[in-house]
């Protein structure tokens, strides 16, 4: 209780309770907020909820502040800067989705017990009250708290019919938390997994990025999956239960990819990578491999998987069209995708300078999460094989740094500009100024930097081929 009397007692949140309270208003902190006070955990988001009615919570607000903003006034919420915090001030609320519909009916509710019993789990149906400092549990959410336990305030066919998308969020609390599930709710996962059919991509997007970026996804990965949540917004995922690995003997590719996400989740903290966690990379890793079931083929007693790289970056861009995801994640995690077997086989013959290059070249800004995919995806229990491969690709970093310093290989390209070209040879801007490029492109790649003289005279050479 400490802790909260501390939340209660500072600055933003004694100022909004006191405002509210003279208004004649409940007011309470919620949710989130009282669970993570109650776990000893950080309270970075200040969630409250009121008696008063959008218009009066703005009301009230300008009373205070002239930040505020009206995020979500539909759905009752205004948020505000009080005091530097940014908070989000919520009616009560008793509304549920209809049967066939995207969007929930709104209805405001007129007591904070009806508020709480709608609300998603019992870990977020506690409030305290403001500024009297009591705290309201409705359906035994104190005792899940400690216990570590996912339950739903009222029966789970009402919670999960009202927003089926709390099925995602319960998968996102088992990672986030390190909670377990109740039998009921994982039963009703499974139960009223089609009803995630009605929830927009976009909120499904963000749910299953939230749970990516938790410390440990994994458990909750493995829940949509197992309950066929997964199924229902990326079936390419659970296609991969039944696709073994090109070793074929001890783990499926599914397995593969979840340790090759725990792997690259691991490289961020030791590497120091930025940013951290990275939803590009982890989705990337996740995803990997999803061109192996259409690539899958027998031969010669064993399993290959040939092109999966190309045919998995396919894939993976019309999934995250699918779900609504911006066009540079797309680009990068389809990219990253296609790229990541380029490396395999640099430990049987060491790469030329020339390759080296190229493979700089084509992995531009995405190099450095190349790097921790490449690494992440060596699994094999064959510690001998882990090791060549390790050392395999501390060798290729050296070599890249080796000649960035040298070369500025981060921005190889020729000695000669377009304009340079078209002044040398003479010619206006069109197809040719492009082929002239690329040759000395290529010629940048193969050789290193030879100044502007030997590329002028080497142009001149291949212009001279080309009449």
């Amino acid at each position: 209780m400490a802790a909260m009397r501390a939340i209660a007692e500072s600055r933003t949140v004694s100022t909004l309770a006191t405002a509210f309270d003279a208004a004649g208003h409940q007011f309470a902190l919620v949710g989130g907020p009282v669970r993570d006070a109650l776990l000893g955990r950080d309270v970075t988001d200040l969630d409250f909820t009121t008696s008063a009615r959008p218009d009066e919570t703005r009301a009230i607000l300008e009373t205070l502040t002239e930040t505020i903003w009206d995020v979500g006034r539909d759905f009752g919420t205004i948020a505000a800067q009080v005091h530097g915090n940014q908070v989000e001030i919520t009616t009560f609320r008793a509304d549920s989705y209809q049967q066939d519909s995207r969007k929930p009916a709104v209805e405001f509710g007129d007591t904070i017990e009806g508020d709480l019993v709608r609300r998603d789990f019992t870990i977020n149906a506690l409030a305290l009250m403001l500024p009297s400092l009591r705290l309201v549990d409705v359906s035994g959410g104190v005792e899940d708290v400690l216990a570590g336990r996912i339950a739903t305030p009222g029966p789970v066919e009402v919670s999960f019919s009202d927003d089926p998308l709390r099925m995602m969020r319960a998968a996102r609390f088992t990672s986030q938390l390190g909670f377990e599930v109740a039998p009921e709710v994982r039963l009703g996962m499974a139960e009223f997994a089609e009803r995630l059919d009605i929830i927009s991509a976009e909120r499904v997007r963000d749910e299953f990025v939230k749970l990516l970026n938790t410390a440990d996804p994994i458990p909750g990965i493995r829940l949509l999956v197992e309950t066929g949540l997964a199924e229902r917004f990326l079936p390419e995922l659970t296609v991969l239960l039944t696709t073994q690995d090109d070793h074929g003997r001890h783990k499926d590719v599914y397995e593969h990819s979840l340790t090759v996400l725990r792997q690259a989740i691991a490289l961020e903290e030791s590497r120091g990578h930025s940013p951290s966690p990275d939803t590009v990379l982890r989705i990337a890793s996740l995803l990997h491999d999803i061109g192996k079931p259409t690539t899958r083929r027998f031969e010669r007693g064993g399993v290959t998987f040939h092109h999966h790289d190309v045919v998995g970056a396919k894939l993976a861009k019309k999934r995250l069209q699918a779900l609504r995801f911006d066009n540079d994640t797309t680009k990068r995690v389809a990219m990253l995708i296609e790229l990541h077997l380029r490396f395999f086989g640099y430990s049987d013959q060491p790469w030329s300078d020339s390759a080296v290059r190229r493979y700089v070249r084509d992995a531009g800004e995405e190099l450095e999460r190349l790097h921790i995919l490449t690494r992440a995806d060596v699994t094999t229990r064959n510690r001998r094989k882990a090791e060549r491969l390790e050392h395999a690709y501390d060798d290729i970093e050296r070599r890249i740094g080796e000649l960035a310093e040298a070369e500025e290989l981060a921005a190889v390209r020729p000695e000669l500009d377009g304009a340079q070209i078209m002044q040398l040879l003479d010619i206006g801007p069109g197809p040719k100024v492009g082929e002239a490029y690329r040759f000395l492109l290529e010629v940048r790649l193969d050789e290193g930097p030879i100044g502007e003289a030997a590329a002028e005279a080497r142009l001149r050479e291949w212009w001279a081929e080309q009449q």
